[in-house]
């Protein structure tokens, strides 16, 4: 990946054009990252324009160009574990009908982008289980097995893993 730092900062200042030939430069490694990173090669595409859109909105939080390049893969490799979050048990389940009702009516990818800050928000080792697990879709033995602790440690860091997950995501989307 070669951005220079002339059209990055341009880019960081604003300039619409900059903005567009970065992304547009950026967009065969985005492609590349997910194709190595996501399980499911149909949503590829869908992948790469939910990363530019982090891209987009994001690229303040960079300010060296040269390291850009590890942080794009990591957001790549979160964005490919959205649609098997999305899928968790215990998010998933919401409280009342308003709360349905108000999650329904939101964009789906500002509901993406807060799952993904939510994850962001965990602990390591919640987050390595919940990944395990919802992601990988290993059991909580195999789980238990690679982290190297017992099955009912696994068990309360995943149930304790999925409430700070709803907790922030409740705390994220304020119903009105």
């Amino acid at each position: 990946m070669r951005i220079s730092e002339q059209l990055y900062a341009s880019a960081l200042a604003g300039d619409e054009r900059a903005i567009t030939q970065m992304l547009a430069e950026l967009t065969p490694d985005i492609r590349r990252y997910a194709r190595r990173l996501c399980r499911r090669s149909a949503a590829l595409e869908d992948v790469v324009q939910e990363v530019l859109i982090v891209v987009y909105r994001r690229m303040g939080s960079i300010r060296d160009p040269a390291a850009l390049a590890a942080w794009l893969v990591k957001v790549v490799s979160r964005v490919c574990l959205l649609p098997a979050l999305m899928l968790m048990n215990g998010v998933e389940e919401l409280s009342n009908l308003d709360t349905h009702r108000h999650f329904a009516s939101l964009p789906a990818n500002d509901l993406r982008l807060d799952l993904s800050r939510a994850l962001e928000s965990l602990p390591p080792t919640h987050r390595a289980v919940v990944i395990l697990r919802d992601f990988e879709e290993m059991t909580i033995a195999e789980i238990a097995e690679r982290l190297g602790i017992s099955t009912d440690a696994t068990k309360s860091r995943l149930h304790r893993a999925r409430v700070m997950l709803r907790d922030y995501l409740m705390g994220e989307r304020k119903v009105t």
